[in-house]
């Protein structure tokens, strides 16, 4: 059972017990059973014969018509693509000048807020909102008009959500990646993972690390030490959830070299001051709970939450992701 303030959903394999729990609840307090979910919290859900989709189609039509953008065209990504963004600070030390302030500076705090909600059901635009949300406290209006983008791009497809198939087996999957010193202002590097139980997606991130990594490999392992903590909890709570799981999780990365130091128990000299992560994410793989495999670039589902993407590559790994549009899906 999920509650929020003084709403409920109930949930579950008995269909018995879920009645018996609707009237022990009902004689206790005073409650009305709407019936089978339909929206919830801005949520939508539509069944259909693939399974379920969430969408968020009324709460983005909203945040459209807000906006202004009703009849504004619509772009293909979200964000263009090798565009990088940096804070009014840095434009002034760095590099000896400033763009123009925006003057209403809560007016792009609500807009970020409201995509933030957003990204429950559009995990294809986690990593631009998560990049326009580090310039809250002074934006600029090349900031304001990169938020507008996103804004413009989600009007491209309403009902677009996320696909729970109904065909899938139940065992976990990831996927992590990460962009080396992508931050222009920091050189910090952009950590990005995805996780799927069978074919649905049910966790993603995109995050800046916390601490500059000095190569490739040292980012691509912090990232996949990140993953490796989600995957211990989410096995975890999926096994309180009735789902066993006999075999190692297969987290995929591209990069060679970081999937080479998690299999060689011996430590050199560049990677000592990532000791830490190295003996967590070996500790893991000696326990039998995950198990590393390459994956081409062009294959890492994870790209998608560390960088823009060209249209062909965006909406490519979108589809992987297993997102759909409920406006043309068939009931």
């Amino acid at each position: 059972m999920l509650i929020y303030v003084d709403d409920l959903l109930i949930t579950g394999k008995n269909s018995g017990m879920i009645e018996e729990l609707k009237t022990i609840m009902h004689g206790n307090f005073k409650i009305k059973d709407l019936g089978q979910l339909k929206y919830f919290l801005c949520i939508e859900v539509v069944r259909n014969t693939e399974g379920i989709i969430l969408s968020q189609r009324k709460y983005a039509l909203e945040l459209i018509l807000d906006s202004g953008l009703g009849n504004a065209c619509s772009v293909s990504t979200p964000l263009e693509q090798n565009q990088k963004l940096t804070s009014s600070e840095y434009d002034m030390h760095i590099e000896h000048r400033s763009d123009e302030l925006l003057e209403d500076t809560g007016m792009y705090q609500r807009l970020i807020g409201r995509l933030l909600y957003l990204t429950h059901t559009r995990p294809n635009i986690m990593y631009d909102v998560q990049l326009l949300s580090q310039f809250m406290q002074t934006p600029k209006k090349v900031h304001y008009e990169a938020a507008m983008r996103v804004v413009r791009y989600i009007r491209k497809s309403l009902g677009e959500g996320i696909l729970f198939s109904n065909k899938s087996r139940p065992n976990l999957v990831a996927f992590c990646d990460s962009d080396w010193a992508a931050c222009p202002m920091s050189r910090r590097s952009v950590t990005g993972y995805c996780v799927k139980l069978g074919d649905s997606l049910i966790c993603w991130k995109s995050k800046k690390q916390n601490t500059i990594s000095r190569s490739s490999a040292e980012a691509e392992y912090r990232c996949m030490a990140s993953t490796v903590e989600e995957l211990v909890w989410l096995r975890g709570l999926t096994k309180e959830l009735g789902i066993e799981h006999h075999e190692p999780t297969t987290l995929y990365c591209d990069n060679q070299a970081a999937l080479h130091i998690a299999a060689n128990p011996v430590y050199h000299e560049r990677t000592k001051h990532i000791e830490i992560d190295c003996h967590f994410v070996r500790d893991q793989i000696q326990k039998g709970v995950v198990c590393t495999k390459h994956v081409s670039t062009k294959e890492q589902q994870a790209d998608i939450f560390t960088k823009g993407l060209g249209t062909n590559q965006h909406e490519r790994l979108k589809i992987k992701l297993g997102m759909k549009d409920e406006s043309h899906s068939p009931t």
